[in-house]
């Protein structure tokens, strides 16, 4: 059965930074596409950022500085590294995946393409 399984998450200080960690067991992870997204309380879930099989990753416009997203196949782990973080980075991030042929560069920020997701893991800035 496919599974995903993010940790890293905590709480930490603005301007602090944190490395989110998601593995994926039960299929080649190289032919999946990638991506974080996030829930913040009272708010939709929404992407963060994405990374495709071919290694092509996209951001939402507010994180794009500061969030960068990374894989290693032979690992099987989809990395997030957030830097100077904010309290409006304050949610539940989510890891989740995609077959390739299922997989478009253009939608891999968007919730409906992923049929994988994890459990969370919970992610807290304060001032």
């Amino acid at each position: 059965q496919v599974q995903l399984v993010e940790s890293g998450g905590g709480s930490v200080q603005a301007g602090g930074s944190l490395m989110l960690s998601c593995v994926l067991s039960g299929a080649s992870f190289s032919n999946y596409c990638m991506a974080w997204f996030r829930q913040a309380p009272g708010k939709e879930r929404e992407g963060v950022a994405c990374i495709t099989n071919l290694d092509t990753t996209k951001y939402t416009d507010d994180v794009k500085a500061r969030l960068t997203v990374s894989r290693d196949n032979g690992k099987k782990t989809l990395f997030l590294q957030m830097n100077n973080l904010d309290p409006e980075d304050t949610g539940i991030y989510y890891c989740a995946a995609v077959g390739r042929l299922l997989c478009n560069t253009n939608g891999c920020l968007r919730i409906q393409m992923y049929n994988v997701w994890g459990q969370g893991t919970q992610v807290t800035v304060s001032s």
